[in-house]
């Protein structure tokens, strides 16, 4: 095995090489990943056709299990957006007299931040913040701010979002429990790094309005979106698939023809399916959209997502790069001997990769690489726990290297300093609550 500091010494730098050839060198990231992937195995002088096929194995792996999911998932995703589905839910909250106008927003962000990609969400759910402010003459922050850190937690720590569920798959946890568990720390967190942070500064924060040039942006009217009954069907057939499976698996017998069949309906790839093409016939034929539209918005939601996918290939082959060269063992071995707990670890170099890299997604698959060679040193701590201590970090710091820091700016006509005092700081807020909802569930979980 290589000596600790060769192999510290290779990982920092690998790691910096990313950070430098994204930040500084506007590479992109699959690049980035890729170019420290060829950077490791040169210097663990790994032989030729073992690091090329370790960076095969590597994509390979990842992406056999993770394309058809983000796939499926973006259909879905595509589908709430077209058909209005998102905007009905907010419209059916706004009618409760016991939420508030933040704490809906907050909600809406969870459960329709489970189908859409963090961007895509903020994007198609500002409008509605926009039409609460003026109904309510609430500045535009004590909106906008809670919808984002709701839609960045459920984006880091929720499968079948494609981080979360890169990470889950790579510590092979229980998809299941991630969720639920994923679904009531982001909850939390999300209501006190939002609401609760801005209701504590009270006037502090200032008056926004919604910008002039977003002043046109109107939502849909009620009588042209799908219903409260079918939108939740769609977003939650899902999950309810894969959770049915996680909990049969405790009180079934695990050979049984019964248990089998939920075990097929359960996976993530059946159970995604499933929804595509429920909300291909309840949110589109049933709404009389041909079948040529829904191709048109097909390969338009699949054009966007080439990026992604790129993105976790090459995650996946860094991460096989890191356990071909012997790195990962080499590394169990000193994070064993370090004084800090596991989920402290876990949670500190996803928050600080993040706040570096600008990208939660590559935040979360660098700490999985660092991290995952350790779990078989705690087996005390569930990998389910490791997972949410990983997209617990990738929440915060979200900053100026981050595009979604520019795209809240921009929506809520804010200075730079406002986003970094009230944006940046709910998400480090949401991002310590998670931690401690993290530590509070390795209890238990």
């Amino acid at each position: 095995m290589a000596p600790d500091v060769l192999i510290v010494g290779v990982l920092v730098t690998s790691i910096l090489l990313i950070i430098v050839s994204i930040v500084k060198f506007k590479l992109h990231p699959f690049l980035a990943l890729m170019l420290a992937s060829f950077y490791v195995g040169l210097l663990m002088q790994m032989k030729p056709n073992d690091l090329l096929g370790a960076i095969e194995n590597g994509i390979g792996g990842t992406l056999g299990f993770l394309a058809a999911i983000i796939g499926l998932g973006t259909i879905l995703g595509k589908m709430l957006e077209v058909s209005g589905a998102a905007e009905k839910i907010g419209i059916t909250l706004l009618r409760s007299r016991f939420l508030k106008p933040d704490v809906i927003m907050v909600i809406v962000g969870l459960i329709c931040g489970i189908t859409l990609f963090v961007e895509v969400g903020v994007v198609l759910l500002i409008p509605l913040a926009f039409s609460i402010a003026k109904k309510t003459n609430t500045s535009l922050l004590k909106l906008a701010i809670p919808l984002c850190t709701a839609l960045m937690a459920v984006h880091c720590i929720v499968p079948p979002h494609p981080a979360a569920l890169f990470v889950t798959n790579q510590l092979q946890a229980d998809i299941g429990t991630v969720i639920v568990a994923g679904l009531a720390v982001g909850l939390v967190a999300s209501l006190v790094g939002g609401p609760l942070f801005l209701r504590l500064l009270k006037d502090k924060v200032p008056f926004k309005k919604v910008p002039e040039e977003f002043a046109d942006v109107k939502v849909r009217d009620e009588s042209s979106l799908p219903g409260l009954g079918v939108t939740l069907f769609c977003i939650f057939l899902p999950i309810a698939l894969m959770l049915i499976k996680t909990v049969a698996q405790f009180n079934v017998d695990n050979n049984s023809t019964f248990y089998l069949v939920l075990e097929f309906f359960g996976n993530p790839i059946t159970a995604l399916f499933l929804a595509a093409f429920s909300a291909y016939y309840l949110l589109g034929l049933k709404r009389n959209m041909g079948m040529s539209e829904l191709l048109t918005h097909t390969e338009g939601c699949f054009s966007s997502i080439a990026n992604i996918l790129l993105i976790i290939g090459a995650g996946g082959a860094f991460n096989g790069i890191l356990s071909a060269s012997g790195i990962s063992d080499g590394l169990a071995q000193i994070l064993a001997n370090l004084d800090m707990h596991p989920i402290l670890l876990a949670w500190l170099v996803a928050i600080i990769l993040h706040a570096a890299v600008g990208s939660a997604t590559v935040a979360m698959m660098g700490a999985t690489a660092i991290v995952q060679p350790m779990l078989a040193l705690y087996p005390q701590i569930s990998p389910e726990i490791i997972t949410l201590a990983i997209g617990s970090g990738a929440i915060g710091c979200t900053i100026v290297t981050d595009s979604l820091f520019w795209l809240v700016k921009q929506y809520c006509g804010a200075t730079m300093n406002e986003i970094l005092k009230y944006y940046t700081t709910a998400t480090l807020i949401a991002s310590v609550v998670a931690l401690g909802g993290t530590f509070l569930l390795s209890t238990i979980i």
